[in-house]
């Protein structure tokens, strides 16, 4: 009969613990967080300056808007971070779960609107009209911020954890629906290039781009899914509390640092700057 395995010093058992119960370590993660954020978002404002620098008279394209979402989304998160012991303590609780909930449905809204971007690229190909599908982004967002600000109101009224389960579960199912629509419309840009003329100018590389871009946004949001759930229904995977540093570090690290700063680099490239002849031929069209 094999030998019992020795158990693991106390020093190793009790370190997830003692860091989560530790003052000093909870604000040094909550601040390593906040300096994370932090480097996003000034990446996505240098971006949003470098693009309106090289092509001004282009105005607020989609690239531009994405990454001036990132740069709002990341700085609040950011400033949560740097504050958290305060937004831990607000009154009435509900404006707690507002401000914790609002950068996560931002963050949604950012990159979905990248998706709308891949699905205008396939519908412009096919020869077919993109202004439904502008229609039906703008129509999904009301939805879904009306609907995770009635929830809030559920909260407000009456905060049982009934409801609680209610509102992580319905960020659960948003994050489910984002990583399926990363995967159709992101696989489905992927085919189409992958199908283009072997002389395409760019394509390995384009199609390079929406591969990695669309792995990425597909597994933080599944990632985000399967964490939101296990929040729902377990007390111990509550990242709403000061009490779970290490959870919330590899939480947020996993599924918005990492992948906003993946793609962020990813999608680097900004437009070439306009001739002045090019200029007055879009001009006059």
């Amino acid at each position: 009969m094999a030998p019992a395995p020795a158990p693991l010093p106390a020093a190793v058992a009790g370190w997830w613990e003692r860091v989560n119960g530790s003052p000093a370590w909870q604000d040094g993660i909550f601040c390593a967080l906040a300096v994370l954020y932090g480097i996003v978002a000034a990446a996505s404002f240098i971006q949003v300056a470098r693009i309106q620098c090289r092509v001004p008279e282009c105005g607020w394209t989609i690239q531009k808007v994405f990454q001036f979402l990132n740069f709002v989304v990341n700085g609040a998160r950011c400033s949560i971070f740097a504050f958290r012991r305060l937004v831990q303590q607000v009154n009435p609780p509900i404006f707690h779960h507002i401000i914790l909930d609002l950068p996560g449905l931002a963050f949604f809204t950012t990159y979905a609107m990248l998706a709308l971007f891949w699905a205008e690229i396939l519908y412009q190909a096919r020869g077919l009209m993109t202004d439904q599908l502008r229609l039906g982004f703008y129509t999904i967002n009301v939805v879904v911020y009306a609907l995770q600000g009635f929830l809030w109101l559920c909260l407000w009224w009456n905060p049982n954890h009934s409801m609680l389960v209610i509102s992580k579960l319905f960020i659960a199912v948003l994050s489910f629906f984002t990583a399926l629509g990363f995967l159709l419309y992101g696989g489905r840009l992927f085919l189409m290039l992958k199908y283009f003329p072997l002389e395409s100018k760019g394509r390995q590389q384009k199609l390079r781009e929406v591969g990695r871009v669309a792995s990425i946004c597909f597994s933080c949001f599944m990632a985000r899914c399967i964490m939101m759930c296990f929040d729902a229904f377990n007390k111990e995977a509550d990242l709403d509390v000061l009490d779970h540093p290490v959870l919330n570090f590899l939480y947020y690290l996993l599924v918005e640092i990492l992948p906003s700063a993946l793609v962020l680099y990813i999608l680097r490239r900004i437009p070439a700057k306009l001739q002045l002849s090019q200029y007055h031929l879009l001009s006059s069209g």
